[in-house]
């Protein structure tokens, strides 16, 4: 450069500035980072993605930088010109060759793979675990093992849980409640997370269509108030049905669920529309999420109807149609090492105006949430 510059001492000033903006090194200039790969493949295609982003890094999607080599016998790989600052790589054995990774119906790689600092995580990948930094003026070695994160025939998980909800119902203080043991499983297609379980029928894509089951917690007892009593228990039931999902770009999914009541407790069904999108921070994935929520008219009169057998003076009959409801939460999947997590799901649900006119209840707005903690084989 300094070549340059006498060669053109005669130029104006403005220039020369504008060569050495040009000429001058970028931020983005690296040096090479040596990866030695154990357990690696004896042959075929190795993909190697370098990622800057948290975000990004979550979702398995859009890396800064990709290198594709050839399987090598000694297991060692040199990457040029990879990117300085915080990053993380990931190295995938693409074992049909079709340039991507290939993943479950849930999002988890299928294909061998290992991720930089040896991080071998068994849920979505922490950026913060991952993450090292890489010099701008120097080389980097490292050592790294391949890895399967569903295992050979999924990861289970156990552990304890509790689901709940407050009472919206007139003069009760009661809040349901109830312990279970958390029995988790994610495999190829099956993904079951306490009283939820999806199993995956089609697509594995950006589309997918699953099987969907979940307990439903009973909502209330006649004991909890006097206004329900002579109402009877409202027990639990398993609803059964379809979810169809969708991925946006930047991380969004739409998730659009029927269920029925397949044990006929309640009869009738639900629905809704779930928008969500998971945003990494440190070892934890916050999901902040909105839903449009559909209730048959069984489940809404099995709620908060008043039949006409059980009417008191003080207690008319009332018949619902079928109702809706908006609701508003956030997940949270915490990573307190590779086996052990925590998973919470808190959200807060605006009855529909037929509710709030049934003269059982005496709150439009119900508070709901599910905690798991698991130790994941």
């Amino acid at each position: 450069m300094k070549t340059l510059l006498r060669r053109h001492a005669g130029a104006p000033a403005g220039l020369l500035a504008l060569a050495a903006v040009f000429l001058a090194p970028t931020a983005t200039d690296a040096a090479d980072l040596e990866l030695r790969l154990e357990n690696g493949p004896d042959d075929g295609v190795l993909v190697f993605q370098v990622y800057d982003a948290a975000d990004a890094f979550g979702d398995l999607r859009d890396p800064a930088q990709e290198f594709s080599l050839p399987a090598a016998s000694d297991g060692t790989y040199r990457l040029s010109n990879v990117r300085d600052g915080e990053i993380a790589v990931l190295v995938y054995h693409d074992e049909n060759t079709n340039g991507r990774i290939d993943k479950n119906f849930i999002g988890i790689p299928r294909e061998s793979l290992a991720i930089s600092n040896n991080y071998q995580p068994k849920g979505p990948p922490s950026f913060a675990r991952a993450s090292f930094i890489m010099p701008s003026d120097e080389s980097l070695q490292m050592g790294i093992e391949m890895y399967r994160a569903l295992g050979e025939r999924g990861r289970f998980g156990v552990g304890v849980g509790v689901i709940g909800r407050s009472s919206p119902y007139l003069d009760s203080s009661q809040n349901v409640t109830q312990a279970f043991p958390a029995i988790t499983y994610v495999g190829e297609r099956l993904q079951w997370f306490g009283p939820a379980l999806r199993y995956g029928l089609v697509g594995s894509g950006k589309v997918r269509l699953a099987a969907a089951a979940e307990y439903r917690v009973g909502v209330y007892e006649e004991a909890d108030s006097d206004a329900l009593s002579g109402l009877g228990d409202r027990d639990g039931t398993l609803l059964g049905g379809l979810g169809l999902q969708y991925e946006f770009s930047e991380g969004f999914e739409l998730e659009l669920l029927y269920q029925h009541d397949v044990l006929d407790r309640i009869g009738g069904g639900m629905a809704n529309v779930r928008l969500s999108r998971g945003i990494p921070w440190g070892n934890a994935v916050f999901v902040p999420q909105i839903a449009y929520n559909w209730l048959s008219t069984e489940m809404s009169n099995h709620d908060f109807g008043v039949p006409l057998g059980a009417a008191t003076p003080d207690r008319p009959a009332y018949r619902l149609g079928s109702t809706t409801s908006v609701e508003a939460g956030l997940g949270i999947f915490v990573e307190l090492s590779e086996e052990w997590r925590i998973i919470v799901n808190v959200a807060g649900e605006r009855l529909d105006d037929q509710v709030a006119a049934s003269p059982i209840v005496d709150d439009d707005v119900v508070i709901k949430g599910l905690a798991i903690v698991t130790y994941v084989f």
